[in-house]
């Protein structure tokens, strides 16, 4: 981990010794010119992008119509784009956010031009196969450009945008690859308000940064937060209470703060909204794959006696059981139906063909005969059995923010399925990074993250660790 720290600097010819306030570099300037960089690229997508289309309609790219159109695209897309953040902090820390405010300007920029085209009967001659062909390729050519501008970004930031300090006060703290570290003690540097001096020290100090974390003790915490109010910087405090307690944001109430530490359902209109996503989807899919699942149940009753099913007890919305359906993919007088052991590779409960279905997740199908139900949705985190353990100790009882998840409706799919977090949970790690990934989707969702999650998961449907 590359930490970088103040030099130390002599004075008085070597007798006396103190740590210099250098401080972090400013990566404001190079932020202004990754905006620059994405910009060109997006521009360049354009021209590409309807000079492809110009190829498809007229087969050369070098014709007036995609030139024009272009030239009327241009300005809209640049406009709507800088005023959607497109080109901002955030979509340099997150390719996909910067993917979804991008694709979104252009289809307004063509929107607008087609209505100005269309309806107000321009004069400019407008091929629609160009125009439809040219927007294709051009959404194709700034996702590419998005993605490799990230990594270029990730590179030449050291891992973050953000030029940051970590104040270490008689706390110690993790400190992220490229953060600058300042030790409190050592600079003998106090959040003392009295001291218009320190304050200056500390001005100087954190000039250039962008964002300041401070480890400090409890008794500490109400001296730095008056210090950095006044810094003109993000400055955060490490509250380790915020952990145990499992706060997910602050509120107010009759003028006092509140720390938030569970949330409700999602809104009315989220609700339906989501409803809709899994009915659209699960009805269609169980008609269309209906030929398939009396093919898999077939093959599961000639493979060994029993059930064509498996339905177990799982922990659902609110904490509340619910029993689960899934095809039988071990031998009828060896099911688990607790939970309590996790399937090994090479498991000889498996059968034959519960080893296909297990690897292709094939048998999690009748998992839509739930979300049909209302009892799961398409995307949310997946349902544990009661018994389920990690590292020989109850899920609960590794994490207890474990309950949390529950304040959502289970998934056919989730976050911590596509990031690549499943199978069997051998270590408490296994199941701290599904937990941290269903608590992040929970925290922020939308419906245009469930359709990603949805076509994400097609890409995971075989996996190492599924068996």
């Amino acid at each position: 981990m590359k930490i970088e720290f103040g030099r130390l600097d002599g004075l008085d010819g070597g007798r006396t010794g103190r740590q210099k306030e250098t401080g972090p570099a400013s990566k404001e300037a190079l932020r202004l010119r990754l905006y620059l960089a994405l910009m060109i690229v997006d521009s360049l997508a354009l021209i590409f992008g309807f000079a492809a289309g110009n190829l498809v309609r007229f087969g050369t790219p070098v014709v007036s119509q995609g030139f024009n159109m272009c030239l009327m695209l241009l300005p809209i897309y640049l406009g709507t784009a800088i005023n959607s953040r497109a080109y901002g902090m955030h979509v340099l820390t997150s390719s996909r956010l910067g993917m979804y405010r991008a694709l979104t300007s252009l289809l307004f920029a063509v929107a607008a031009v087609t209505f100005l085209a269309f309806y107000l009967r321009s004069g400019v001659e407008m091929s629609r196969i160009v125009l439809g062909a040219g927007a294709i390729f051009t959404a194709l050519l700034m996702v590419i450009g998005r993605k490799l501008m990230a990594a270029a970004s990730d590179r030449l930031c050291g891992g973050s945008p953000l030029s940051e300090v970590v104040i270490k006060d008689g706390r110690d703290c993790e400190v992220a690859p490229g953060a600058y570290l300042v030790e409190a003690r050592a600079m003998n540097l106090r959040p003392d308000i009295a001291d218009p001096m320190m304050l200056d020290r500390m001005g100087r100090l954190l000039k250039n940064a962008d964002r300041v974390v401070v480890a400090c003790a409890p008794e500490q915490r109400t001296r730095w937060a008056l210090a950095l109010k006044g810094a003109n910087i993000t400055g955060e405090l490490i509250v380790a209470e915020v952990d145990e307690l499992g706060a997910i944001g602050t509120g107010r109430y009759v003028g006092q703060s509140t720390m938030l530490v569970s949330a409700g359902p999602l809104g009315l209109r989220d609700r339906i909204i989501k409803r809709a996503l899994d009915l659209s989807v699960a009805v269609p899919a169980l008609i269309l794959l209906s030929p398939l699942f009396l093919i898999i149940a077939a093959a599961i009753r000639y493979s060994s006696p029993g059930p064509v099913f498996f339905v177990q007890e799982r922990l659902g919305r609110g904490n509340r059981l619910f029993k689960i359906y899934k095809f039988r993919s071990m031998r009828a007088d060896r099911l688990d139906d607790a939970g309590h052991q996790s399937t090994l590779r090479d498991d000889d409960r498996v059968t034959p063909v519960g080893k296909l279905i297990r690897k292709t997740s094939l048998d999690e199908l009748p998992q839509i005969l739930n979300v049909i139900r209302g009892e799961m949705s398409l995307v949310g985190p997946r349902p544990h059995a009661l018994g389920s353990t990690a590292g020989n100790a109850l899920f609960w009882e590794v994490d207890s923010r474990y309950w949390l998840r529950h304040a959502s409706k289970p998934g056919l799919t989730g976050l911590a399925q596509v990031r690549g977090f499943r199978g069997a949970t051998h270590c408490r790690s296994d199941l701290t990074n599904r937990l941290q990934a269903d608590l992040e989707y929970m925290s922020g969702w939308t419906v245009w993250r469930d359709i990603s999650i949805i076509v994400a998961t097609f890409k995971v449907l075989v996996h190492r660790n599924a068996f």
